[in-house]
């Protein structure tokens, strides 16, 4: 067991990269201990103070040392408690913040490890709490940086999933598939963009990968307004799971749709390129507003409302598309704040909700229209289950199955009753900065006459 006997090394205040590091270790603890997501942590504008003075090419490393210490937060936190003898001082939860943000640079980034030690000590040394625990955390980054490589690498990727979302994922899909699904989860994912037109000349002017839906995927970029294409309006950032829903209605030119709970306006933008006429609902001014920035930098046209989804009187419309607010499981890889964020009793709530919103969607259809629900969830009550129950209680609503060949020819991509199901170890690739997807679900019913 680790013992406070190391030395720790003479304070560095003006060390390079201290400054980085104390953001993220600001960050961190924004996250883990304010439930803040880290999208909101690391806005420009609302963000964290520390932040805000840095360049860009600083900003960029707190982003990466955050969301790599939130992708294997639960192998730290085990290898961490294999080391302290007494455990982490209560009152001092900074000290957990600086061991992980220091952990993470000696285990998994290109971080000389006495840059990850001294920084991590003088991070500590300048909170009058956590200073008393200085030679704890000199001894721990040090005992990491000689063994921790050995002792996490037999860690079992779910460890790095609470224990709630875990056991469910091992409960409906096994735990084979449920250690594909965490492992996925700690993996970077790509850039993936949909675009207006011309996909394979778009794929080689920005050298990346046209997948077989469409979408084009790169491994590799910087800030994206900066790549080709951005200002000109010829693409948007959207995962390629998140691009399916919206194909499953077909051939929409003239069509009348309406998009329910629109923004930020993906599925939106996929609509109106493709000819419809697209009126999108949300409840959201401010989401509202950036869905209309969006579609102004792509020079796209629709209606919008600001609504309650659930609640709105608009339509009738030949089709409607429901992206419901979900736990939002099937986007871990791309957030990993969220699951440490979310709590299990906000799945019964967003159910009920999303519940609502489908009773509502399924009036705004004609009939002989479509009606297309989707989350980007992996929990069966958002999903399988949210129609099943659906169907039970309308029977003016029949399932049209999915085909493969509406979705890029991806068989797996199709459930066994016929509905969209992705999982985030999907769309592998030789390279893994190029693999994955959201775990996404759809399901599309026709309103009967």
């Amino acid at each position: 067991m680790l013992r406070m006997s190391d030395s720790p090394p003479a304070a560095t205040p003006d060390a390079p990269g201290l400054a980085s590091r104390r953001a993220a270790v600001e960050a961190l603890q924004a996250v883990l201990h304010q439930r803040r997501s880290l999208d909101q942590v690391l806005d420009s504008e609302t963000g964290i103070a520390g932040l805000r003075a840095l360049p860009d090419r600083d900003r960029a490393f707190v982003h990466m040392l955050v969301a790599k210490t939130l992708r294997q937060l639960g192998s730290l936190r085990v290898l961490l408690a294999s080391l302290l003898e007494r455990g982490l001082p209560k009152e001092a939860p900074l000290v957990e913040i600086v061991l992980l943000i220091g952990a993470v640079q000696i285990l998994f980034l290109s971080v000389p490890d006495h840059a990850a030690v001294d920084t991590s000590v003088e991070i500590a040394r300048e909170d009058r709490v956590a200073r008393h625990y200085v030679p704890l955390v000199n001894a721990v980054l040090r005992r990491i940086a000689r063994e921790g490589k050995d002792r996490i690498s037999a860690h079992d990727p779910l460890i790095d999933s609470p224990p709630w979302l875990r056991e469910r994922w091992i409960e409906n899909y096994g735990e084979a598939e449920a250690k594909q699904i965490a492992a996925a989860h700690a993996l970077e994912p790509p850039l993936d963009l949909s675009v207006k037109d011309d996909a394979p000349a778009w794929a080689a002017r920005l050298q990346g990968l046209l997948l077989p839906t469409g979408t084009v995927r790169i491994a590799a970029h910087g800030p994206v307004p900066s790549l080709p294409g951005y200002d000109e309006g010829a693409w948007w950032v959207q995962d390629a799971a998140a691009s399916l829903p919206a194909k499953l209605f077909g051939k929409v030119a003239g069509l009348k749709v309406a998009d329910l709970c629109a923004a930020p306006g993906g599925k939106t933008a996929q609509l109106v390129a493709a000819g419809a006429d697209v009126v999108a609902v949300d409840r959201s001014e401010p989401r509202l507003a950036r869905l209309k920035q969006n579609m102004q930098r792509l020079r796209l046209a629709c209606e919008t409302v600001t609504a309650d989804a659930g609640e709105w009187q608009g339509g009738p419309f030949d089709a409607v598309l429901l992206d419901a607010p979900c736990t939002a499981t099937g986007t871990i890889r791309r957030n990993p704040d969220l699951p440490w964020n979310r709590q299990p009793g906000d799945l019964p709530k967003l159910a009920g909700l999303q519940s609502r919103l489908l009773d509502r969607a399924a009036m705004l259809v004609k009939p002989g229209g479509l009606l297309v629900y989707s989350t980007c969830s992996l929990e069966p009550e958002e999903c399988e289950r949210k129609i099943e129950a659906l169907l039970g209680r309308n029977p003016a609503l029949q399932r049209v199955p999915v085909v493969s060949s509406e979705i890029g020819g991806i068989d797996s991509f199709v459930s066994a009753r016929g509905d969209l199901r992705t999982f985030p170890f999907y769309l592998p690739n030789q390279n893994e900065r190029l693999s994955g997807c959201d775990g996404f679900y759809a399901a599309r019913l026709r309103r009967l006459a």
